[in-house]
Formats: C-alpha cells, structure tokens, sequence
C-alpha cells in the first residue's frame, strides 16, 4: 500500500512539474532558512552545558543601586568566596578569576601579546570542564609564578617544541617575572561566555585574592551548590556576609546607614547567576564577555517559523487552486471503492514526499551556505553541528511538521465531499471559490510586510546610532594602546606625533571611551549623601581633541596651578550634586581610600560616552598631566598615511614592542554590534520570505490565467485591450496585498515600539516606514503577477478558444 501511495504521489508530481518544482523550491528555501536559525538558536542554549556540574554551577554578582545609579555586575570582592566557604554550608566548592587585560610574552626571541588572560586559583581545571592537553589539573597552576597556555598561544611562541616546563618571561620594564609554563589548555569552545589564551596562577605572596578588601572589585567568583539543594539558600545568606563584612566597610564612605540607603530606595547585595544562564539570561550590564540577548531568539525563531508557514500556505494554495481537478479524482476513487482514509493517507504521502526531497535539499543547501552564515550571524558553526543529533531530529521534525500541514487540506478537505455531488459537478463552483485561497495570500503577505517594516526600523535605529550627535567628535580620533610600554620616552613619542603632518591635538588619557573608571563613591562638599559617579583621567589637551562642549566654567589648563586638584564634571553629575554652575562649588572623592576635596571648574555639556541602552550618567574627569596607557590623536586627513608614519615613530620610541591601535568611531560602533548583525540576518530572511511569498503568487497568478483562458479570449473578440485585461488579472492580488498590509502595520509598530524599549535613546518610528513598506509589497506582488497577466492578455484569442 504505501509503495502505491509513493507511485501516486510521483505521478502526480511528474503530471504538474511547474507546480510541483514552484512548491519544491519554495518548501526548500523556506525549511533551508528554518534549519539555518536553528543551527543558531541551538548553539545559542549550549553556551556552557559542556561542563560537567554545568546544573550547579553558578556566578555571584553584586547589585548597586545608589541615588539614580543602578548597577548590576559579575565582579565582586576578592574575600568574598572564602566568607562563602565558611558560612554557607550550601556551597561546595569555588574559584576566583581576575582579568588581565594585557600580557607580553617572551620567550627567546618570540613574543606574544594576549588580552584574554586571568589569574586564577589552582582548582580552576577540577571547577570547570575546560581541557588540559598537557599537564596535571590538580596541580598545574598551584604553585606560584606557574602559568597555562591555550594551544594556539602555545604555537605562537613554541612552534612544534614541547611548552611544558618552559621558562618564559612575562610583563615589560620593571614589571618583568618568569613563569614557567605548566599546562597547554585546548582552545576554549565557541559555546563559553568567556574564553581564555593563558591561565596564571595567583598563588604566592602577592595573591590579590587574599586581600581583605571588601569594597574592590575586579574578581569573578563562582561557586558549586550542594546537590539538592536551592540556590535560594545561598542568597539569603548573602545578606549575613553583607551586614557582617561589607557594611562596616561601607559605612566608612556613606554619610547614611547602609539601612538607611536602603529604606530611600539604594541597593547593595551579592546574586546568583546560573553558568547556563549567563550567556542569554545575564542581567548584569558588564560581563566578561558580550552576552546573548533572549529577544533576538525570539525573533529569529519566529522568522523561522514565518518563512516555513509562507512555504506551506504556497502548497496548500496550489493543492486549492487545482481542487477542481483532485476533486473529480476523489470522486472516482470514492466510487471505485476507495476508502477515505486511504485517500487521506494518498494526500498525505504526497505532500510529505515534497516535504522529504524539500528536506534533503535543505541540509544539503545548510552545508555549503554555512560558511556565509557564520559570517552573517557572527557564528563559528561547522559540519559538526549538522551532524548534531538535536539538528537531525530537528530536520525530521521538520519533516513531518512541513508535511502534514503542506498536506492537511487537500487530505481532509476535498476527501470529505460525496462522490455524486463530485461527479455531478454540484461542488465544482464551491471548489473554485477564492476565500481560502485569498485569505492564504493575505497571511503570507502580511508576514512579509511585517518583517520588511521591522527590518528597516532596526536599521533606522542603527542609523541614528551611527548619525546622532553625541555631544563630542569621536571620527578622526586614532587611539594608541598600550602607551605604557613607551617607558621613559612618553612625552617624546607624543611631542613626535604631534609635529606630523595633519595632526591637530595629542592627548594622554589613563582609560578610553566607550567605558569609564568603575563608578566612585562622591560627595558635595555642602550637602550629606552619596553619589555614584564614573571617573575618567586625562590631560590638558583632552577636550581638543574630543571637542565636547562647556556648559558653564572651563576645562583644565597649564596655566592654572590649582588645576591639579581641581574637577570638570558633565550634566549629568551636576543634577546629582545639585549644582546649576561651576563657580565655589567642591565635591569629596577617595582616591586613596579617603575623601579629598576637588574643586570644580566646569561643567560638561551631556555626552554619550557608553551604550545607547543607558541614559548618559554621571562622569568626572580628573586631571593626568603624565604619559598612560591610552593616546588620542586628532587628525585630518588620510588616516593609512598616519598610521604608516606613526608606526615608524613607534619602532623609533618602543623598539620592538608590538604597536596596537584603533579607531574611537569603530570602538563605539562595536557597542551596537548586534544590532546591526540582526539588522543583517532580517534584511537576508525577510527577502527570502518575499521571495518566497512571490513563487507561490506567480504559480497561482499562472493557474488562474489558464483557468480564465476562455474568458480572456472573448473579452479579447469584444475588444478588451492587453491593459486591461493586465489589470482585471492583477487587481485581485494587488487588493489581498493591501488588505494584509493592515494587520501588518500594527503588529509591525507594536513589536518595533516592544524592541526600541530596550534603548534610552532611540528613533521615532517614522510613518514612511510603512508607506515604504506598503508601497514596496503593492509593487513586488504586481511585477510577479504582471509577468502573468500581460503574458495572457497579450495570448491569441482564436488560440484560447480552440484550447477550450
């Protein structure tokens, strides 16, 4: 029986290739784009489940929330892990990172610079799954002055030599120490939310871990939860180390009470983030890494899901276009003895037969489109994850999903008419009723302009990320890393730069935006309560370089000897501190642990200088009158000449030390990366949703003009023109595309307004938009069916009579 029903369904496949290859390529550019989102939402919920305990593991992080500033982050204090051990019984095991955000490497004449680098504790390999190639994971990075590199490190500085028990030489000038390396580490999987080149130990005299410093920050703690056990637990008994530990300390730089902070609405507690969670569902605004964002698996799931319905609404819209025909077959059967199961089932082979070469087709397609699609969705997917048991299942899911819904009206609906009424032509004038088929096309079109609307609102808003006026200049700003490694020859190398052709300003700042100091704790000099205000260090030429403008007073000057313990804030902090200008007014800081006075001589004008999601917070810039770690260059002109030239200059004033820079306009555009990454991966997929939508309207725009061929021919003989016989076939679809764009624009608006939410500064959705989109669909339906239309209104009459 079911080799019969296969025999059937390719007869009838064969009987209407053009229909058939419409709804085959349809079905697989539709379950291709499907299983390609797929392949990424599945690696989006695999972020570290590869490690052992992966259901008990879980990050602390410390929740801030001071006056109008509210933070929550993934580093805490250095004791705190070693409180938990003592006194929350609920806890197993844990293990402190801090990051290094630089490390030079030496080793004979080979060197290496690497930023993903942390100092660690010796039970870092038994606490998470990473493996060791070579070495012992109990004891690898237990001894001091011990460090373990990543394969590909080791290959950098090794080559084929073995790296284990190699001496090598860390740090520059007076910072210099050896280490011996102790371990090779396999290369950290794509699937971690964060990722390391080389582990150093932090035992020994040094150990910054062992500080007693409640209030520093800068260590990631994790922690292993007894089995059976809630991680409420260990919450609550945050808030013992809290009081305990952290208060006293705290109270040192609060006017008021902790309690008292807290009954006005402030915030100061350790939570609990479970590894597996981390990666999608952080709440934190400062990983270790750039999280995913649960929203955006929202919406490339439902792209998936909206492309396969288009693809199965262009089967189930051919199967009622041709239902005059099938009918009359499901009439015959019926009276020949056939059951109506057995059709049901014929139906069905048939559909899921599309379904399984759709299928085939598709994986194939996922194989030699990955590589484009790793760089479109920032993935590093492989044949692997083709191989992945969870992708197949998926395919055969999909299968079975395609085809039974590609196949349910056909199987059901024409199946259930009387084989009398079908023979007698009774249901021929209801077969032909255009409801369903209308009511599909609207749906499909509907999706489509949904998804164009979206799409160029994410690119409105990456535009006006791109476009708005920050309130300071960041293009033609090269910033110069690592300026520390100058040494002496500093001020040298900056006096060197500046005298270059196209060079307007140098400036030596401590650290660089996008990004600040971690907020400080300040006061008025006039006035009780805290305030949490980032801190920034940059030198006299700062402002010239950035172009930021004053509201009130002035910037610092070498003119000006009391400038050295003076402060410019911005806007922002003003409104914190209550001040409306810069004249007699003081605020406290603590530099070194106790408050000094700093007078401020101006106030910026608000500048964004981090995330577009935030609104602009509170900055303060103190003066550096030194050479540090970043140099900012303002120039015109041809940025490669000044590269080229201030290369030069570097070997010139840093010899061999490797020379790193970057562009200020492209470390801000790295903020919005996923966004425009999504803006990328919806124009691709709302495309092939058009284009999609646009096959099975001119498969039904074909069917309907041969199923009106007698008709066009007399209405020809009567003098009907090729205009407006185009018309008379194209008006219908054209009226279906503007009934869906209804619907559409507001579903378009709400999810559009739902997603700008995330952004404190964000663009109005512009009613263009969706006349452009509007106006877009009405045309591509018109050009796919106009092909049609004119095609048979310019037919011979006597030809379309004769085929009658």
């Amino acid at each position: 029986m079911l080799k019969n029903y296969i025999t059937i369904a390719i007869r009838n496949i064969r009987k209407r290739k053009f229909f058939a290859g419409i709804n085959i390529l349809g079905m697989t550019a539709g379950i291709t784009a499907c299983l390609l989102i797929a392949l990424y939402v599945i690696d989006e919920f695999s972020y570290d489940r590869f490690h052992a305990n992966a259901d008990r593991m879980y990050q602390v992080g410390l929740h801030e929330k001071f006056g109008e500033r509210d933070v929550r982050r993934t580093s805490v204090c250095p004791p705190l892990a070693d409180a938990m051990m003592a006194e929350i019984p609920e806890v197993e095991s844990t293990v402190r990172m801090s990051p290094w955000l630089k490390l030079d490497i030496h080793y004979q004449e080979k060197s290496t610079t690497e930023y993903k680098v942390f100092f660690t504790e010796s039970n870092f390999f038994e606490f998470f799954s990473f493996k060791l190639i070579s070495g012992n994971a109990r004891t690898a990075l237990k001894e001091p002055n011990s460090i373990v590199l990543t394969e590909k490190t080791a290959l950098k500085l090794f080559g084929d030599e073995n790296p284990l028990e190699k001496i090598v030489i860390i740090g520059e000038g007076e910072y210099k120490a050896t280490y011996k390396v102790t371990g090779v580490a396999a290369d950290c999987p794509s699937n971690s939310h964060f990722s390391f080149d080389v582990l150093v130990s932090a035992d020994g005299p040094d150990n910054y871990f062992k500080l007693n410093a409640w209030l520093n920050s800068g260590v990631y703690t994790y922690f292993l939860l007894q089995k059976n056990t809630p991680v409420s637990e260990v919450e609550k008994k945050f808030e013992n180390i809290v009081t305990k530990y952290v208060t006293p300390e705290l109270q040192k730089f609060l006017v008021n009470s902790l309690d008292q902070v807290r009954k006005s609405g402030g915030i100061y507690s350790f939570y609990a983030t479970k590894i597996t969670d981390i990666h999608l569902k952080s709440t934190s605004q400062f990983d270790i890494e750039p999280s995913g964002n649960m929203m955006y698996i929202y919406i490339f799931g439902g792209i998936g899901i909206f492309i396969v319905a288009i693809a199965c609404i262009n089967f189930m819209n051919m199967s009622t276009a041709q239902s005059t025909g099938r009918a009359k077959e499901v009439g015959l059967r019926k009276t020949l003895g056939s059951l109506r199961s057995q059709m049901i089932w014929q139906f069905l082979a048939e559909s899921m037969l599309y379904s399984l070469v759709a299928v085939a087709l598709a994986i194939m397609l996922c194989y030699f489109l990955l590589p484009a699609f790793n760089i479109l969705s920032g993935k590093d997917l492989s044949m692997i994850h083709l191989l992945d048991i969870k992708f197949m299942l998926g395919a055969g899911i999909m299968l079975l999903i395609v085809g039974l819904l590609a196949g349910s009206y056909p199987a059901f609906y024409l199946t259930s008419f009387s084989p009398v009424e079908v023979l007698k032509g009774k249901v021929t004038s209801g077969l032909k009723s255009k409801g369903i088929r209308s009511t599909l096309v609207v749906f499909q079109f509907a999706i489509s302009i949904f998804l164009i609307i979206f799409t160029l609102v994410v690119y409105a808003q990456i535009n006006f990320m791109q476009q708005q006026q920050m309130g300071m200049d960041k293009e033609n700003v090269l910033v110069i890393e690592a300026g520390d490694r100058l040494g002496k020859n500093g001020e040298a190398f900056r006096n060197a730069i500046a005298q270059q052709s196209g060079v307007s300003k140098v400036s030596f700042t401590v650290n660089k935006f996008p990004g600040v100091y971690s907020p400080g704790v300040m006061r008025s000099a006039r006035s009780s309560g805290d305030h949490f205000v980032g801190v920034y260090r940059a030198d006299f030429d700062f402002q010239d370089v950035m172009k930021f403008e004053m509201k009130d007073g002035r910037y610092f000057s070498k003119d000006f000897l009391a400038d050295s313990t003076a402060v410019v804030i911005n806007e922002a902090a003003a409104k914190e501190f209550g001040f409306d200008k810069a004249e007699g007014q003081e605020i406290l800081h603590s530099p070194n642990g106790s408050f000094v006075p700093a007078h401020v001589i101006g106030i910026m004008k608000d500048f964004n200088f981090e995330s577009y999601h935030d609104k602009v917070r509170p900055l303060a810039i103190f003066p550096w009158p030194f050479s540090a770690a970043n140099m900012m260059v303002r120039y015109e002109g041809n940025a490669q000449t000044l590269i080229d030239n201030t290369s030069k200059l570097w070997k010139q004033y840093a010899g061999s030390e490797p020379f790193e820079y970057s562009f200020m306009d492209e470390n801000f555009d790295k903020l919005f990366r996923s966004e425009l990454r999504m803006g990328q991966v919806l124009s691709v997929f709302s495309g092939l949703a058009i284009f999609i939508a646009c096959l099975g309207l001119f498969a039904l725009a074909a069917f309907t003009a041969e199923q009106r061929t007698k008709e066009i021919g007399i209405r020809k003989i009567l003098g009907a023109s090729v205009g407006s016989l185009s018309m008379m076939l194209t008006k219908e679809f054209i009226v279906l595309v503007v009934i869906a764009f209804i619907p559409s624009a507001v579903l378009s608006w709400w999810a559009s307004s739902q997603w700008l939410n995330e952004y404190a500064y964000r663009v109005n959705i512009n009613q263009f938009i969706f006349v452009g989109a509007g106006v877009s669909a009405i045309a591509i339906a018109w050009l796919t069916v106009g092909y049609q239309s004119i095609k048979a209104a310019r037919a011979n009459p006597v030809d379309s009579l004769r085929h009658e």
